[in-house]
């Protein structure tokens, strides 16, 4: 079955094509059939029956060449493959200046000594009732709240107030054993508190990130760091840890 052919600059032979489109203003892209022109001029192109259809002038130079599929241009432009791109250099690793290790150093220490204080709070304080018995109140910010009403009711001259223990039913407690709870409540929340903030003040003056490592909660606080509220709970610790576990107030 005949197709589509060509000539260049009406000249034999023919040449078959599979097809013939341009691609851009100035180039035409031809698929050739069989056997390809040695050289390029100007295109005729001929309908299977032999027909000349269109006379395409200009077109002497190979834009690009595809073996069977040929790219001509008639502004005498060529094909540039794009350009490879250079290699990308890996960035330098970032090494932080001891300042931004400080920085960050800080940061994580008030961040963990916040954490460890709030969870000490919560633990709660054990207190020693009238009759001699022992029970453990937990001292979360609910907790607080619930004790810190019941000062309003002493203040209204409440004589036994309901309250329960942890892991205990609730039940009333006289007057003076809740003034005893809300004192070791109040005492616990304050104290570690306060010892939060000496903290904290502490890390603010450290001078490079390997002190702020040695800095824990539980740690004596130097003295440059240390509160005259602080100081004050020190020394009623120290007086009272005679009497008692210093462990069942401050920890």
């Amino acid at each position: 079955m005949k197709k589509e052919s060509i000539t260049i600059n009406q000249k034999e032979p023919h040449y078959e094509i599979e097809s013939i489109t341009p691609v851009s203003a100035h180039v035409l892209q031809i698929v050739f059939a069989g056997d390809v022109p040695p050289a390029y001029g100007d295109v005729q192109v001929y309908t299977a029956g032999g027909s000349q259809c269109s006379d395409l002038p200009g077109y002497g130079t190979v834009y690009r060449d595809e073996g069977q599929t040929i790219y001509l241009s008639d502004d005498g432009s060529v094909y540039q493959p794009p350009m490879e791109p250079e290699p990308a250099i890996p960035p330098e690793p970032y090494t932080p200046t001891p300042e931004e290790l400080l920085a960050s150093a800080q940061a994580a220490k008030r961040a963990e000594v916040s954490a460890d204080c709030e969870q000490i709070i919560y633990k709660g304080v054990s207190v020693t009732l009238a009759d001699g018995s022992t029970e453990h109140f937990s001292l979360t910010e609910h907790d607080q709240l619930n004790l810190f009403g019941k000062q309003a009711q002493l203040a209204a001259g409440a004589e036994r107030l309901e309250y329960h223990a942890d892991g205990q039913p609730c039940r009333y407690y006289s007057a003076a054993d809740m003034q005893a709870i809300i004192q070791a409540a109040m005492f616990h929340v304050s104290y570690h508190t306060t010892y939060c903030n000496a903290l904290n003040m502490w890390i603010a003056g450290c001078q490079a990130a390997e002190e702020v490592q040695g800095i824990f909660y539980g740690a004596d606080v130097p003295a440059e760091y240390r509160s005259e509220v602080l100081d004050a709970y020190l020394l009623q610790i120290a007086a009272e840890a005679g009497g008692r576990d210093e462990s069942e107030t401050v920890s």
